[in-house]
């Protein structure tokens, strides 16, 4: 076995954030089933990601799984289950991976599995082998704290699964004992298309959301297409905060405190923003700059004082001391910020030292002071060396206030900015150049803009090994936590303190909770409380090591390494080794800094196909082939109160080979062959058809006269097909209402010419697999497919040319002209993206969508009428890659509700 496995080593990190991708063509491969579960229990997020996907060959295939997960999460299980085997991940000390890292790059194969990507996001990648007609899940499993800024928590989810899913569910549980304020569902894909998608339930301390979107709606949203749904889904929610003193919780020895009080006057501010005029500002940085000084100025509160200093070589001071944000002061110090411009070098030491005596010089009674530092680059005139800055800023500093770093574009040593903003009680963030740079600016300020109190200490009685107890401020909006472990077990209530500075006084706030009455009682996660206090400290301790000394460094390093390895983290520190079978290359990743320019992980995508997706839930049917030792069929989910064993006792439908199949027990719940409208009351235990090994069936073949169609379900997973005997002209699409017809010829191939006949006979268009001829009075242009971009705009009519995509809107209609080319011959078919509404359509084409019921015994009903349907597959044209799909197959007069003599053309 060692000598046919590989090992690959994976290095992680976490939102939410999906993507599976195989790189094989739509035929070869069928993601079958996504599912996304986060539960979140008082702040805390567990998520898990499962893929399943199945190799419909009669060869093996490498499948890749590709997900987005925010940076700031750790993984914490890796696993890969293919022909009832597992491959778990087993998280290992970096360096005890680094051998397979260096033998991976000396192959020169991929070393990179997670790389970042965009703000928030890094991708996670691997790939395994699987055998001809099998099947693999692949499940990630990463937690997250989730983080209060703007007096709100976002739980973000990225669904970009690169192909449309049958069984495709986000499920999020949130529980949070104090009571959820409010909650919302944003992003973009809450869209108005997907509203029927997303439902949100709540009470007073728990809440579901729910993103079921069907295949239909996961190709024709704003944020999809064909090749699926890519786009963010964002549970925004706040809790309710009935004590000042905060929410104590305590579990099995542990605690997490949450402090956030609210009816707190502010703190008036002294703020000094140090702003880099180097010549790398130049063009947009700047001008992003200036626009966000002048809202940042806007919003100053009276009571607040504040002081400027633009730098390159030279430093210059608006004013030699802070001064209060009047109406008149705010007025002459945006004419100041206007006229910042780009020029010279740049000279952090000297401009930030200034920035440091302007507060010291100002009366810090009654107030609190903060520094914002911008800049885009490294030192390059004045003090260079970065060792000596952090030094020299500290000591002026002297832990009186804190500095906040903001590093713009990837060209800034942010590891330099971090360390000198850790150093000084403050944090670093990065900027990114973009078209909203200035809102990013805005942003962080608002998060420092409304300081609560200062010098805030938090004390525990009977408790040891806490995470950071002492804060330089508290600001609005924002929230304290605090984990650790109690040690005195003779404690029947656990006490806490916290004190601190507010605008007049010195203030303090006590509370106690009973261990007992929460023992026991946390949801879902028992020991969230425990992992919550691991995954804070290894957070903290990690920060921290920018800091220490060489001993001390080393120290601290091993505190996070054993707590990492511990609670199986995947950090800086660590590595994830996954064995996986029959492979003889090793893919190793390292989890990317945050002062890193992210890599650009590209990696060309092969079309992926579909499968034949569940039915509706508590029914399951035998669709599929027989292949290997056993069927590759789906499974409903099914609700978990059901008893733990089912049996098969015969199959609904015959395999499409016409074998007979036999049952026996097989622990594999991917794997389930089903029945007949028989209500199924449990997974975990089942029993499974198997059969001879016999090859797939061949793709289906209607009369050589006929042509397959497809008809998408607007309430169904499954499509409809129907086999129609073309006659040589025939009605594609009409709106009697505006004078627009579309007619398609069959000449002997699906379709061999498409004319559009317009009101207005002065403009005209016909297509040909060959080429494109558009006619306006007379004037004709012709173009040939396979040209990069071509865009033609006449009266209400857009053509634009992709390839070999033809993308026509007429008003409020769209329809994409697809060229395909099968054993030699190329072919046109027309898809219809958009219809107008409340517009009836004539044609084929018309019927775009269909309501139809799945009954028992494989009938499906239309309105009044039943029919028995067959189980079938087709390949469905209307899409690029033209996938094999599963459908229901009809008689065409069911499908379409009318006969050929009303489509025919004239």
């Amino acid at each position: 076995m060692a000598g046919a496995e590989s090992v690959a080593a994976l290095f992680g990190f976490l939102l939410v954030c999906v993507s599976t991708a195989p790189t094989l063509r739509k035929q070869d491969v069928d993601i079958y089933s996504f599912h996304i579960n986060s539960t979140v229990t008082s702040r805390y997020a567990i998520t898990v990601i499962t893929s399943r996907v199945a190799n419909r060959l009669n060869e093996s295939k490498e499948i890749h799984f590709e997900v987005k997960i925010p940076k700031n999460a750790f993984i914490s299980k890796f696993r890969m289950t293919i022909e009832e085997k597992t491959y778990d991940g087993v998280v290992k000390k970096k360096e005890e991976a680094q051998q397979q890292y260096s033998d991976a790059v000396s192959r020169g194969e991929s070393a990179g599995m997670i790389s970042s990507v965009g703000r928030t996001l890094e991708e996670f990648k691997t790939s395994v082998t699987v055998a001809a007609l099998s099947k693999v899940t692949f499940e990630l499993t990463y937690e997250e704290l989730l983080q209060r800024r703007h007096g709100k928590y976002d739980l973000l989810i990225n669904a970009q699964p690169m192909q449309p899913v049958a069984d495709f569910k986000i499920d999020v549980y949130i529980h949070e004992s104090p009571g959820i304020s409010f909650l919302e569902v944003k992003g973009g894909l809450n869209t108005k298309d997907l509203t029927n998608a997303v439902t949100t339930t709540r009470s007073v301390k728990e809440a579901w959301v729910n993103f079921y979107p069907t295949r239909d709606q996961q190709t024709s949203c704003d944020v999809c297409g064909e090749n699926g749904m890519s786009g963010d889904l964002i549970i925004t929610y706040d809790v309710e905060r009935p004590k000042p003193s905060g929410e104590l919780r305590t579990s099995n020895g542990y605690f997490v405190h949450y402090f956030a009080p609210t009816d707190i006057q502010r703190i008036p501010k002294n703020v000094v923003f140090v702003v880099d005029r180097s010549g790398s500002m130049h063009g947009r940085k700047i001008q992003q700059t200036r626009q966000a000084l002048l809202k940042i100025l806007g919003d100053l509160s009276a009571e607040d004082h504040f002081g400027l200093i633009s730098f390159d070589s030279q430093v210059d001071v608006w004013k030699d001391g802070l001064v209060q944000a009047s109406e008149s002061n705010l007025e002459t110090a945006k004419e100041f910020v206007r006229n910042i411009v780009d020029r010279g070098a740049t000279d952090i030491n000297d401009a930030v030292m200034k920035g440091v005596r302007m507060i010291n010089r100002h009366p810090q009674e009654g107030s609190t002071s903060i520094l914002i530092l911008l800049t885009d680059g490294d030192p390059t005139s004045g003090e260079t060396n970065l060792k000596r800055i952090q030094a020299n800023v500290k000591e002026a500093i002297g832990g009186k206030f804190p500095l906040y770093c903001l590093g713009f574009g990837f060209d800034v040593n942010f590891d330099f900015l971090e360390k000198m903003a850790l150093e000084n009680s403050g944090l670093a963030r990065r900027i990114y150049a973009d078209s909203d740079a200035d809102l990013q600016l805005q942003g962080f300020y608002e998060e420092v803009a409304v300081p609560l109190l200062r010098n805030v200490q938090l004390n525990y009685t009977g408790a040891a090994n806490l995470t950071q107890t002492s804060f330089s401020h508290y600001y609005n909006g924002s929230e304290i936590v605090v984990a650790g472990q109690i040690t005195d077990n003779s404690l029947d209530t656990f006490q806490t303190e916290v004190i601190a500075i507010s605008k007049s006084d010195k203030v303090a706030f006590q509370d106690s909770v009973s261990i007992k009455d929460f023992i026991g009682i946390l949801p879902q996660h028992e020991d969230f409380i425990q992992r919550l206090w691991a995954y804070l400290t290894v957070k903290q301790l990690l920060e921290k090591e920018l800091t220490l000394k060489a001993e001390e460094k080393e120290k601290n390093k091993k505190e996070a390494l054993d707590l990492s390895l511990k609670y199986k983290f995947v950090t800086p520190l660590t590595s994830m080794v996954v064995t996986k079978p029959q492979e003889s290359e090793t893919q190793v990743a390292h989890k990317p800094k945050e002062g890193k320019q992210p890599d650009i992980y590209t990696e060309s995508l092969r079309d992926m196909s579909m499968l034949r997706p569940a039915n509706r839930p508590r029914k399951l049917r035998l669709h599929g082939r027989v292949g290997g030792s056993r069927t590759a069929l789906k499974l409903s989910r099914l609700p978990e109160q059901t008893p733990e064993l089912f049996t098969v006792r015969r199959p609904a439908h015959p395999d499409p080979s016409g074998a007979f199949l036999s049952t026996q027990s097989l622990m594999d719940p991917l794997d389930l062959a089903v029945t007949d409208g028989l209500s199924v009351l449990n997974v975990k235990l089942l029993q499974v058809i198997s059969a001879p090994t016999l090859p797939p069936p061949p793709p289906p073949t209607p009369a050589e006269s006929s042509v397959r169609f497809l008809i998408s379900s607007s309430d169904q997973t499954s499509p409809l097909c129907y086999d129609l005997n073309v006659p040589e002209k025939l009605n594609l699409l009409k709106d009697p209402a505006s004078g627009f017809s579309m007619q398609g010829q069959d000449t002997p191939k699906v379709f061999q010419k498409i004319d559009f006949i317009f009101k207005n006979e002065n403009v005209k268009l016909v297509l040909s697999p060959t080429e494109i001829t558009f006619t306006k009075e007379q004037r004709s242009e012709t173009f040939t497919w396979g040209q990069e971009f071509i865009r033609v705009e006449a009266d209400s009519i857009t053509l634009i040319l992709r390839k070999k995509e033809l993308d026509v809107s007429v008003g409020s209609l769209r329809v994409v002209f697809l060229r395909h080319e099968e054993n030699g011959e190329a072919f046109l078919w027309p898809a219809v993206r958009q219809q107008p509404k409340d517009v009836s359509l004539q044609g084929i084409l018309g019927k775009n969508t269909v309501q139809y019921e799945d009954l028992p015994e494989s009938r499906i009903k239309i309105k009044n009428q039943e029919v028995k349907a067959t189980w079938s597959y087709a390949t469905d044209y209307r899409f690029p890659a033209a996938p094999y799909v599963g459908c229901w197959l009809v008689p065409y007069q069911f499908a379409l509700q009318g006969e050929l003599s009303d489509l025919a053309g004239v």
